[in-house]
C-alpha cells in the first residue's frame, strides 16, 4: 500500500485556490444522476468536455436507450497489445435530502477542504482521479505503451443490467482488446489508497409471504405477519452473528465477513385490514471466500420452516468468486502496479491535488 500528499504548484492554482481538479469533481458531483431518473444527458455533455481537455478519443455507445456508455481512448504506441481499461459508474443511489447537512448535489466545500455530495465517493471520485491523473501524465509527456481506455457506465446501482453487462457482448468492447481493467473500491478514510483484488458477490433476495387475510380486529391464524416476522428474524439473527464475527476477529475486516441488510417491505392496503401477502427484500454480500451453495441452502431452509407456501426469487444473485492473482511475480499487471507503487515519488512532482 502506498499513498503520496504533494504540494501543488502555483501555476496548478486557480484564482480561487481551488485546484481545477477539484473543481471538476465538484461540477462532476453537481450532475444530479440519482436513480431512478438520472440525468445522464447532461452527464455526457460533461464527460465529452473532458475528453476534450485530455486530449482523447471520445464515443457514447446505447446498448440501450437513454442509457450512455461513455468511451474515452488514448492511443498507445504500441495498439497490438492487450489494453487497460479505467472503468466507473455515472449513476448515484437515492438520497434523502433532509438527512444530509448541506444539499447533496451542491458538492459544497467546507473550512476544512471536505466536499459534501452524492456519489463524492461511490464513485464520481474515481472517475475524476483517472481523467486527473492522465491529465497530468500527458502533462509531463508521457508515452503511452498500450491503449488506455476509459469507461463511464449507466445503471451500475440497479445492476448493470442495461449498462456494462450489455456492453460486454458489443463489437465495441471486444475491440478494446481489454487486458486488464481497474474499477471501484471500498473508501478509505485515511490519507492512503486501499488495493482491492477482490469483490463479494451481491445477492439481493425477494421473499412473499402469503397469508390468510382478514379484519384487524381478530386474531387471524396463518397471518402474512406472522410468516414475515419469522422470515425476518432469520435473516437478520445471521447479520447479527456476522457483524459478531467482524467485531471479535481483530483480523478482519468488513470484506471478510457477509453482510445483510434489509433494505426493502411490501404489503398492506390499509390500517385494518390483514393483507394476503406481505414481502420483504434483502441485500446480501458474500465473500469470495464464501461457499455460496451452503449459503443458499441456508436460505432455503429458513423459508421452508415459515411455511412451504413462502418464496424468494433473486433479484440479483452474482456467482463470480474470482480474485485478481496480487503476488509479485505470478501476475504481470500486478507487477507493474506494484512497482510504481513502491518508487519513491517524493523528489518528482506529480501535480495532483492533496
Amino acid at each position: 500500500m502506498s499513498y503520496l500528499t504533494p504540494s501543488l504548484p502555483e501555476s496548478d492554482i486557480t484564482m480561487e485556490g481551488e485546484h481545477p481538479a477539484v473543481t471538476n469533481f465538484r461540477n462532476y458531483i453537481r450532475i444530479n444522476t440519482v436513480q431512478p431518473r438520472p440525468d445522464y444527458a447532461s452527464c455526457t455533455k460533461f464527460l465529452k468536455k473532458q475528453a476534450e481537455d485530455l486530449g482523447a478519443d471520445f464515443q457514447v455507445v446505447e446498448c440501450v436507450s437513454g442509457k450512455p456508455i461513455v468511451l474515452m481512448s488514448l492511443q498507445g504506441e504500441d495498439p497490438s497489445l492487450p489494453s487497460l481499461l479505467l472503468n466507473s459508474h455515472t449513476d448515484v443511489v437515492p438520497v434523502y435530502p433532509e438527512y444530509w447537512k448541506y444539499d447533496p448535489f451542491s458538492a459544497y466545500k467546507d473550512e476544512k477542504g471536505d466536499i459534501y455530495g452524492r456519489g463524492t465517493q461511490d464513485m464520481k471520485c474515481v472517475g475524476i482521479q483517472y481523467l486527473e491523473a492522465l491529465k497530468c501524465l500527458k502533462k509531463e509527456g508521457l508515452k503511452l505503451l498500450r491503449n488506455v481506455h476509459l469507461s463511464f457506465v449507466p445503471d451500475e446501482e440497479i445492476g448493470g443490467v442495461d449498462g456494462m453487462a450489455q456492453f460486454v457482448k458489443t463489437e465495441v468492447f471486444k475491440k478494446l482488446k481489454v487486458g486488464f481493467a481497474l474499477d471501484e473500491g471500498y473508501a478509505n478514510p485515511t490519507e492512503k489508497f486501499t488495493v482491492f483484488y477482490g469483490e463479494r458477490a451481491p445477492w439481493w433476495v425477494f421473499v412473499r409471504c402469503p397469508g390468510q387475510p382478514g379484519h384487524g380486529s381478530q386474531f387471524i391464524s396463518n397471518s402474512a405477519g406472522e410468516k414475515l416476522r419469522k422470515v425476518i428474524n432469520s435473516f437478520l439473527n445471521f447479520r447479527d452473528q456476522e457483524q459478531q464475527k467482524l467485531k471479535e476477529h481483530q483480523d478482519l475486516h468488513l470484506g471478510d465477513v457477509i453482510t445483510l441488510n434489509l433494505t426493502m417491505l411490501q404489503g398492506g392496503v390499509q390500517f385494518n385490514v390483514v393483507p394476503p401477502e406481505l414481502s420483504v427484500g434483502f441485500d446480501i454480500r458474500i465473500p469470495p471466500t464464501q461457499d455460496l451453495g451452503k449459503l443458499e441452502e441456508m436460505i432455503k431452509k429458513w423459508i421452508k420452516e415459515v411455511g412451504e407456501d413462502v418464496t424468494y426469487e433473486f433479484q440479483k444473485k452474482d456467482m463470480c468468486q474470482k480474485l485478481t492473482v496480487a503476488e509479485d511475480g505470478k501476475n504481470p499487471w500486478w507487477d507493474a502496479f506494484s512497482q510504481a507503487c513502491k518508487v519513491d515519488l517524493t523528489s518528482r512532482h506529480l501535480g495532483f491535488p492533496p
